[in-house]
């Protein structure tokens, strides 16, 4: 929304009161907002801090979910938790490196320590499951592009481990290639510009669901 230069006048003109108050009324109504003023006014704590927090959390969770939770649509709703985790993350930081980065380590976690448990099980009770990891790399790769190339590196690290698990799991390869993820995407100079396009098309067509 764009705001025009009266309105931004008008807001100037407030006295100190009324600019407390008017900010007191709209973190009240946006905990989003709340949390981060609260992230770049008071924690004494950097981005990458913050990002290593939640990194350690989302392993020390996953771990934990892979061992204790046998019910597949259970452990699903678990891990879309930890997905929502992360969403908040970005946008109490504007963390860009963190979005893709915890994503793809969520996969890569997800993939190590659950992959006996999901070739035991089968494609079917895991199906949703594979469904959610292949779109949340595609989403991953696709942000990657939007990245500064000093990062590219961080990112292939991370990725080739996702990758060396997610080849343990023989449905995985499977309904990933019938998706149309080529494994190469999995090093960032590989993936090609015009990669949301190509998932449109896919979705387009009834895969990715």
């Amino acid at each position: 929304m764009e705001y025009s230069k009266e309105f931004k006048e008008a807001l100037s003109n407030f006295s100190p009161k009324e600019k407390d108050k008017l900010i007191f009324r709209l973190i009240r109504k946006d905990k989003i907002l709340s949390q981060k003023l609260y992230f770049e006014l008071i924690e004494n704590i950097t981005v990458d801090e913050k990002r290593k927090e939640l990194e350690d959390y989302i392993v020390e969770k996953v771990e934990f979910y892979a061992k204790n939770i046998t019910n597949a649509k259970y452990y699903l709703k678990l891990i879309r938790e930890l997905s929502a985790k992360i969403t908040l993350h970005v946008k109490v930081t504007s963390d860009k490196f963190g979005e893709v980065y915890l994503n793809l380590l969520l996969v890569y976690k997800i993939l190590e320590f659950h992959h006996v448990k999901m070739v035991r099980q089968g494609l079917e009770v895991n199906y949703k499951l594979y469904i959610y990891i292949i779109n949340k790399i595609y989403r991953a790769l696709i942000l990657t592009l939007k990245l500064d190339e000093d990062l590219h590196l961080d990112i292939n690290s991370i990725s080739q481990k996702a990758l060396d698990e997610l080849v343990k799991i023989p449905d995985m390869v499977r309904l990933s290639i019938n998706n149309g993820l080529d494994f190469n995407f999995f090093q960032t100079e590989n993936i090609p510009e015009d990669l949301a396009s190509q998932i449109r098309e896919l979705k387009a067509e009834g895969f990715l669901r």
